[in-house]
């Protein structure tokens, strides 16, 4: 479920904060503390999980607050709970490793009632949600696009709603987009992701490997890299570029089955979109005329799989 991209923000987010503390000590087992962030990563992709699930869920739970009111009215009496039935929060509910998570991280000990109850009126008010009340059947593509909009269009925009999380999920900055990115994926395709462990054991040994390769090359990686910097004074350049281009070469060299073209443009896009304006281009410029030069020297070898995932 993890992509291998969200791996590299993981890793570059890491190898910052070491780069960036005062005390050397603090990050005295990176590897360990790599794994402690993402099951945090784990923990909060349940916990979004489990609140979307509820605010859909809470329908039902209106609809007895308001059927046992001492003079409910007829549409007290007649609460559409057709999005408690929702077809993919059932499979949810159904689903063994949801279940093992839920076990596991007990996400209803973070839960807010009444911030629940705030988003299903919201919901209950919008053209899509009256909509989607209306049709009597239960087309899978739409039961995902009703839940999707919760996520995305209730949920997210929230202001109290991401208050919520920052309270509990002190990853929540760092973790934000590729939350995103993997409730969009899940909701799509549910069925292909492990809930109770989101990353086989191929993710965890690139991790592991691509973290403990960019801390013990990091001296012949800026061995590399200083000579293409011509009139740039390496002290100046972001910190966080150089962290993106020593973690470029060494997939580039220690990774054997990664391509080559995919490493440099992953890095290219991560300078986009966590550096400054300008660091696309320039990691683009130092990669490419550093991987040329490895070529030449014939310290690249890869191994051709097809369909290798990036």
């Amino acid at each position: 479920m993890i992509s291998r991209r969200n791996i590299r923000v993981k890793v570059m987010q890491l190898l910052y904060m070491i780069e960036s503390a005062d005390n050397i000590n603090t990050f005295k087992h990176p590897i360990e503390t790599l794994e402690k962030q993402l099951d945090k990563s784990r923990e909060l992709f349940i916990y979004l999980i489990f609140f979307l699930s509820e605010v859909a869920r809470y329908a039902e739970t209106n609809a007895v607050k308001r059927a046992s009111k001492n003079l409910p009215s007829h549409s007290d009496m007649n609460v559409n709970i057709k999005i408690a039935g929702n077809e993919f929060i059932w499979a949810l509910l159904e689903n063994k490793s949801y279940q093992k998570a839920i076990d596991s991280d007990h996400p209803e000990k973070h839960i807010d009632v009444d911030l629940v109850k705030q988003i299903y009126n919201q919901l209950i008010e919008t053209p899509e949600y009256k909509k989607y009340i209306t049709e009597q059947s239960r087309d899978k593509a739409k039961e995902r696009e009703i839940i999707k909009m919760i996520f995305t269009q209730l949920m997210l925009p929230n202001d109290n709603f991401i208050n919520h999380i920052e309270e509990h999920f002190n990853n929540w900055d760092d973790d934000g987009e590729m939350m995103d990115q993997m409730m969009i994926t899940f909701i799509q395709k549910p069925a292909t992701t492990q809930l109770d462990q989101l990353m086989n054991q191929d993710k965890w040994d690139f991790a592991r490997n691509l973290l403990k390769t960019a801390i013990d090359k990091k001296e012949y990686c800026a061995e590399l890299i200083k000579p293409k910097l011509k009139n740039w004074d390496a002290e100046r350049i972001a910190q966080l570029d150089m962290i993106l281009m020593r973690m470029g070469i060494c997939e580039l060299l220690y990774f054997e089955t990664i391509p080559t073209k995919v490493t440099i443009n992953e890095y290219i896009d991560l300078a986009k979109d966590y550096s400054t304006a300008q660091s696309g281009q320039f990691v683009n410029g130092i990669l490419d005329n550093i991987h040329k030069e490895l070529t030449t020297e014939g310290k690249i070898n890869k191994i051709s799989f097809k369909n290798n995932a990036i």
